[in-house]
């Protein structure tokens, strides 16, 4: 009998390794932690290595485990592919995707590799910018496809679009570099994008309604520079959770007694389809919907 994988464990194989533990994988796959370990420990028993090393701080994929999970990642693509490619669903052609820069990088580049394998005669072309310009620009044609910010209960420069699709909901974070020492009865440094960006609005706006004085310390043109800036000590700025990644501290105290307010959460959506839009493109939707929503 020829060896091989179940496609299952497979799947809660690269949920662990991408999620770096047990507990949360198990959400992504939809299972228990429990029935996570167990799947995790059938299918080390049926090709008879390790794949994970364990420690208080999760697992780590081990040589064989790295092999494995980039056999994993491609053969779960090509699976979907063929399911598809037998029903008649197949995607082809070049899709425009604009992506605001807040969303979790990670995932995209995932996605991105998930699609490429299951999808070959797809291409794809990223559009990296603030969520109210994908949104004016996917109104006039400009892409096929916009996955923007929006913060609850507070509009990014617009009223909530109609038949958006929830990608997942992030906190909104104060963060800084971890050794940030800020001087008593001075204003708050403030690390932001330009005033073109809305979440720069929001988050003046916030402060100035919490009577928290603040000084605009630098501005940065991108997500990636305002983190530069944040792990070089220049000050203090709000940011989505995964946009923050490791590496800066959550503040909530700035010293005794002055407290920075508490935000609201984050969401992120993919905006509706467009009447008259190609099959195609509602297909290509659906599928990042599923990839993006599986992380």
């Amino acid at each position: 009998m020829i060896p091989g994988f179940d496609f299952d464990q497979l799947r809660t194989f690269v949920a662990v390794a991408e999620a770096g533990s047990l507990s949360a994988a198990a959400p992504r796959v939809f299972l228990s932690q429990s029935s996570v370990s167990e799947q995790m420990r059938k299918l080390e028993e049926r090709i008879g290595v390790t794949l994970f090393t364990r420690g208080k701080q999760g697992v780590a994929t081990t040589p064989a485990g790295e092999r494995l999970l980039a056999h994993a990642r491609q053969l779960l693509a090509q699976s979907e592919h063929a399911w598809h490619d037998v029903r008649g669903y197949s995607l082809a052609g070049e899709l425009r995707l604009a992506i605001t820069d807040y969303f979790r990088p990670g995932d995209v580049a995932r996605m991105l590799r998930h699609l490429g394998v299951a999808y070959p005669a797809l291409r794809i072309h990223v559009t990296i910018l603030k969520s109210g310009e994908i949104e004016s620009g996917y109104e006039t044609g400009d892409f096929d496809i916009g996955l923007s910010m929006r913060i609850l209960g507070k509009s990014l420069g617009r009223d909530t679009v109609a038949g958006t699709r929830a990608l997942g909901r992030e906190s909104l974070e104060w963060v800084a570099a971890a050794d940030l020492a800020l001087s008593a009865g001075e204003p708050l440094p403030l690390l932001v994008l330009p005033d073109t960006c809305a979440l720069h609005r929001f988050t003046t706006q916030w402060l100035d309604g919490h009577c928290v004085p603040y000084t605009i310390a630098h501005v940065a043109s991108g997500v990636a520079g305002l983190k530069l800036a944040l792990s070089a000590g220049l000050g203090v700025a709000c940011l989505n959770a995964s946009a923050a990644g490791p590496g800066l501290a959550r503040i909530e105290t700035l010293m005794p007694g002055r407290r920075l307010p508490a935000l609201p959460d984050a969401e992120f959506h993919l905006l509706p389809a467009r009447r008259g839009e190609p099959t195609w493109v509602t297909q290509a939707r659906e599928a990042l919907a599923g990839q993006l929503t599986a992380h």
